[in-house]
């Protein structure tokens, strides 16, 4: 009994290491960005590593805030998110819903092409020309409309709706409840595991767009902040201001340090947000995955 739980002990002191080891390996290069972002700009082009700065400075994160380039890429960036997400959430729950009323007409043949673009794909090139064509080329919309929904997200849905009780429809309908009163009185308050857990999903997506917003959008003013992002981290351009709007005394006072603190605030959003989804996230996650 005595080496048992010896070896138990063992097991939980090495298992806790090398989370402990991990944990280190993902928060100790964040602790870095931030701690460089809050530095004076000689420590940052020091290249020296430090967990500590010598001296507090918030010279990177006024210059970031002064100019319009950057404040108005947060603002593209959070229409992106917020707009998409909330088609993303109307298509999918719509579709899924619809698809999981076996007495849909023309349900198996929808369900069989979803699952042909689970496989199957066009290409860059041919999405390129049919988002061309329709006109919405350096346009918000080209990368809303394409990602609307995904068969995944649709079936994990679907999957979801045909396990709720269908006693709860019969007494809704016995109510005088139409579908659309039963999706939004009934159905959605009882899945808003999974509802959570997809938001989570389709807004880290649309936050972290960049592919799409270099490929569809031309006009540098409509860039969402991950391609600033590489502009400043990959490029090296620091100076991200225009000369109408540069405080050139400021300007000479910046460098990693910019870049450091332009990650972080695009990061910001994300990590608040998650703790409050957190709670759905692994019980929606399997949820839907899982048919009763």
């Amino acid at each position: 009994m005595g080496l048992r739980l010896r070896r138990i002990s063992v097991f939980d002191a090495v298992n806790m290491l090398l989370l402990l080891v991990l944990c280190l390996a993902v928060v100790i290069p964040f602790w870095y960005m931030l701690t460089v972002s809050l530095s004076p700009v000689s420590e940052s082009l020091g290249g020296r590593f430090y967990l500590i700065p010598e001296q507090l400075n918030f010279e990177a994160y006024r210059y970031l805030f002064s100019t319009d380039r950057f404040v108005r890429s947060i603002g593209n960036t959070v229409y992106i998110t917020v707009v998409g997400t909330a088609v993303n959430l109307l298509v999918s729950i719509t579709l899924a819903y619809a698809l999981s009323k076996k007495t849909l007409p023309g349900r198996k043949l929808m369900l069989l092409l979803m699952l042909f673009t689970m496989v199957f794909s066009g290409g860059l090139i041919p999405k390129y020309l049919l988002i061309k064509s329709i006109g919405l080329l350096d346009s918000y919309w080209a990368l809303i409309l394409p990602g609307a929904t995904n068969a995944f997200t649709v079936l994990v849905m679907k999957t979801f709706f045909q396990s709720l009780p269908e006693s709860l429809d019969e007494a809704a309908r016995i109510d005088g409840a139409g579908e659309p009163r039963i999706l939004l009185s009934v159905v959605i308050p009882l899945s808003m595991p999974i509802i959570a857990t997809f938001s989570l999903f389709f807004m880290v997506g649309h936050w972290n767009e960049f592919f799409g917003a270099i490929i569809y959008l031309s006009d540098n003013a409509k860039w969402p902040i991950q391609v600033l992002l590489r502009l400043m981290v990959i490029a090296g351009e620091a100076n991200i201001a225009s000369e109408n709007n540069l405080d050139f005394e400021l300007a000479s006072k910046v460098g990693d340090n910019v870049k450091m603190a332009a990650i972080i605030v695009a990061m910001i959003p994300i990590v608040v947000v998650y703790p409050f989804l957190q709670k759905h996230f692994a019980k929606g996650a399997m949820l839907g995955s899982i048919k009763e």
